[in-house]
């Protein structure tokens, strides 16, 4: 039965609906990570402190962990379509809204809301791409996915914010024109997303679902049984420690520690999004061919290493991008496939995005907000290059719980073996 399924794959609606979805995700990205470089301006106007600013990205970070969570257990129940539509159109409203803020306390309500509605997007964008997705092509296209976020928010992002500055009359406009995207993709993807088999067999009668081969329903409580999906969330949390402590600590090392120009500095950061860009797209489809495992071992050791050589080579701006273009290909690869692939398939599919979305919670609580405030405090105390430690131990985590995870590639795993928790 399994075999004559895939035979009738439609292609026509994985090519219409994957490519959506990750400019979906872009968007998130986009809308989450645009304030960054809008910071400077927006501080005086609203006379805001670097600690305000901390708690602006911290406050995202936790809402969109809980919301990751949540909303994929209810997109479980009641479908994908019924959450992306509306998530996507709320977040991009809320982007907008934040150039109406007056003060900390409205961006306070502004970035929290924004996280609630884009974790509702990540954790149920994930499953919908790997229900759309022939068994051969899941790591990759999950991969292509994801990519997108690091693309937008971290490497054109800044692009587009300073960019935008020289054209509208002020920052306020800037998250108005990015908004906009958001309803329009909004729309395609109300036209273009189907609803799981799980779902639409609710409607369905009984001699209806006898005839279709019933639907796996299993309690959503039994995925804490899958060993990959406690390993990924323990995992996440070790590799968004590392993503996220570079992502806020690396500007200043680089300014105040290398003493490196503002110009070379947003030279060297550039290297995070486009690397987790194409690292996003490069890792997943490894693991298609040599398996999720062998693919996470190699990447983790191969960070580690790279970043050992980055926190020795001193300021040496055009290495350092390469350096950290490498290491954000290995970590974003990784983050890839520890969020999706790996826990997604360790489930029955009717519990996907419950398995996208507690470890994707759980390492954006944890990883990208108890990790950077405590990376502050270090950078306050015993000085900001060793919050490269930090992200260093976050990657020696990962190495460590892969090891330990049971493959999942269908490419690799024996045919007929059934999904186990």
């Amino acid at each position: 039965m399994r075999e004559n399924m895939l035979n009738k794959w439609d292609r026509s609606y994985e090519k219409k609906s994957v490519p959506l979805l990750a400019i979906g995700f872009g968007l998130v990205g986009l809308d989450r990570w645009i304030i960054s470089p809008l910071f400077p301006v927006m501080m005086n106007d609203l006379n805001l402190n670097y600690q305000d600013l901390g708690i602006i990205v911290a406050i995202t970070g936790v809402f969109w962990g809980l919301f990751s969570i949540i909303m994929g257990g209810v997109s479980d129940k009641v479908g994908r379509r019924v959450i992306l539509v509306p998530a996507m159109i709320i977040f991009s409203l809320l982007v907008g809204f934040t150039g109406l803020a007056a003060g900390l306390m409205s961006l306070l309500f502004i970035r929290a809301a924004m996280g609630v509605f884009e974790g509702a997007f990540c954790s149920v964008s994930v499953a919908a791409t790997a229900e759309a997705s022939h068994p051969k092509r899941r790591g990759f296209n999950m991969g292509v996915q994801q990519s997108t976020f690091a693309l937008f928010g971290l490497g054109l992002g800044p692009i587009i914010a300073t960019q935008l500055l020289g054209i509208v009359p002020s920052w306020h406009w800037v998250f108005a024109v990015v908004a906009v995207p958001g309803l329009i993709v909004a729309y395609l993807l109300h036209r273009t997303i189907r609803e799981p088999d799980h779902v639409m067999s609710n409607s369905l009668d009984k001699s209806q679902l006898s005839e279709m081969g019933k639907t796996e329903r299993t309690p959503w409580i039994k995925i804490f049984r899958s060993r990959n999906v406690n390993l990924s969330m323990i995992g996440l949390i070790g590799i968004m420690c590392c993503v996220f402590v570079l992502s806020a600590m690396l500007p200043n090392y680089f300014t105040d520690y290398l003493h490196l120009s503002v110009a070379q500095m947003g030279f060297v950061i550039s290297g995070i999004g486009f690397g987790g860009f194409l690292g996003q797209l490069i890792l997943p489809g490894i693991s298609d061919l040599l398996g999720r495992k062998t693919t996470l071992i190699a990447a983790f050791i191969l960070a580690i290493i790279v970043l050992l050589i980055f926190m020795n080579i001193g300021a040496q701006p055009v290495l350092l991008f390469m350096l950290l273009f490498i290491l954000a290909l290995l970590a974003f690869g990784s983050l890839c496939l520890m969020a999706g692939p790996v826990p997604v398939e360790s489930v029955p599919p009717s519990l996907a995005a419950s398995a996208a979305g507690i470890p994707i919670g759980i390492g954006e609580i944890f990883g990208g907000g108890v990790m950077p405030a405590l990376s502050g405090f270090i950078a306050q105390n015993y000085g900001i290059e060793k919050t490269l430690l930090l992200a260093l131990g976050g990657l020696i985590v990962c190495l460590g719980i892969v090891c330990f995870i049971k493959e999942t590639a269908p490419t690799k795993v024996k045919k007929g073996n059934a999904v186990s928790i």
